[in-house]
């Protein structure tokens, strides 16, 4: 008798367990107000890619400007930014400043010098537009070698222009320290050695925040690290180190295997390097039409693999004009949406970031109290997203008229965002934006990022449109 009652007991506690596993199971997520629970629903947009050019911040073909710095101030020529360019490289020639130049002496740069530039920089965000800074002391960016300072001159003037620089991190894509030789390519000069650029690193890397500082080759790193090119395999660069700002540009792009002297050995130097333009712009110049270095099916795998930021779009104008004449095709890549597109638009569309949002789902009860936005966002650029963006949730009722609008967080690139807040909004049927910015300027957006989507981004609020959602209580 005794083991039969057991076994009854043993029977209930069994079918407890299973009923309130399947409870778990088959029943939907319950909110914590009363009995309601949230039920899903999938965002009806269109989630291709589209093939259209986007001016994103920090990436893409640039424009070079001239910049004249003296001790009156400033000169350039306003025509070049407009408003279908988005990345500028500012060439800025400080030449004035140097003895061999202006045959006197050395020179701090003066206050209307300062102002000058804060002010181009000023108007470049004014007009939310982005650049690549380069100072030198080649007058005239005519290719004069030996027209530098002394050190402790350069040294103060990276001092001046970085209390200027820093004022606008946003806007400058990244410093290229330049300074040293013709063009400010940091070659083809006395001082285009170990014992004057590792200070000049130093200097800078010092009196910057938060800007990317990038260097003319690979080696200038690792004279600066204290290593060699046996010692990078392993090499990690840590995440807290002044150092991780530091990356190169090149001006010898695809013009040889070594790049004109860029590399010592390339696939171990790209490889190095690739951890650092996992965070980094990296970018430059290509160069020497003959080479088949940039022809499109052999330089897409390296532009993947070194995360390719940006290139000049005035030179080299012979290997542009090829790109423009060459098509993409199965031999280049399994990207069917651009089969029989020229290179030029597949590299135009991929420098840099480029996110397509592949999936939108709104979840919330019919209580309409809390949303949960669930996005599913994929980056099929060669880089990555180098600044964090501001996210914010726009809320637009049927007279286009903003209702709501809240901070969420940041975006940093992740494929997977979920964003979750309260809504206390009245009855009607509403179409939500999510807005990611660089900043806040005179109340106004700016470096806003759009997602490469079909019919998705909305000029006027500078937001991605995520979904709808019908308020019905």
């Amino acid at each position: 008798m005794k083991d039969k009652k057991k076994f009854i007991v043993f029977i209930a506690i069994f079918l407890v367990l299973v009923i309130g596993a399947l409870i778990l199971i088959f029943v939907p997520n319950w909110n914590n107000n009363a009995n309601e629970y949230l039920q899903s629903y999938k965002q009806n947009l269109n989630y291709n890619e589209s093939l259209e050019k986007i001016n994103n911040p920090d990436q893409g073909f640039y424009r070079p400007i001239y910049v004249k710095l003296s001790e009156e101030g400033i000169s350039y020529n306003k025509n070049i930014i407009n408003d279908n360019q988005q990345l500028y490289h500012l060439r800025i020639d400080i030449g004035d400043f140097s003895k061999v130049v202006n045959s006197i002496s050395d020179k701090p740069f003066t206050a209307k010098a300062m102002q000058g530039l804060d002010e181009l920089l000023k108007f470049l965000k004014q007009h939310n537009k982005n650049a690549i800074l380069r100072f030198a002391y080649d007058t005239g960016f005519n290719g004069n070698a030996n027209f530098e300072p002394n050190i402790e001159m350069i040294k103060e003037h990276i001092k001046q222009f970085c209390t200027i620089i820093n004022n606008y991190e946003n806007t400058i894509t990244a410093l290229e320290t330049g300074l040293i030789g013709p063009w400010g390519e940091m070659h083809t000069s006395k001082m285009a050695n170990k014992t004057y650029i590792s200070p000049i690193i130093e200097t800078i890397l010092f009196n910057t925040n938060n800007i990317a500082v990038l260097v003319r080759t690979p080696k200038m790193i690792y004279d600066y690290l204290n290593i060699t090119i046996n010692e990078i395999d392993n090499y990690e660069i840590s995440s807290s180190s002044r150092a991780f700002r530091l990356g190169i540009y090149n001006d010898g792009y695809l013009g040889s295997v070594d790049d004109l002297g860029t590399f010592t050995n390339r696939d171990k130097e790209i490889n190095f390097l690739s951890k650092q333009t996992n965070h980094l712009p990296y970018g430059g110049e290509v160069v020497v039409p003959s080479s088949n270095l940039h022809n499109i099916d052999v330089c897409i795998p390296e532009m993947n693999k070194i995360n390719l930021s940006y290139l000049n779009l005035k030179w080299n104008n012979e290997v542009i004009e090829k790109w423009k004449n060459s098509k993409y095709t199965s031999d280049c890549g399994n990207d069917s949406l651009y089969f029989s597109q020229s290179a030029f638009t597949y590299i135009e569309n991929h420098m840099g970031y480029r996110f397509v949002l592949r999936n939108s789902v709104f979840e919330y009860s019919n209580r309409f109290d809390k949303l949960i936005i669930k996005l599913n966002i994929e980056n099929v650029g060669f880089g990555n997203l180098n600044k964090s963006k501001q996210a914010k949730v726009i809320f637009v009722d049927e007279n286009e008229n903003i209702v709501f609008s809240q901070k969420v967080g940041n975006f940093n690139g992740n494929n997977n965002v979920n964003y979750s807040f309260n809504l206390n909004l009245d009855n009607g049927k509403y179409k939500v934006y999510l807005c990611l910015f660089g900043e806040e300027y005179y109340n106004n957006q700016i470096y806003n990022l759009a997602f490469a989507n079909k019919e998705i981004w909305n000029e006027t609020l500078k937001g991605n449109s995520i979904g709808e959602i019908t308020i019905i209580k």
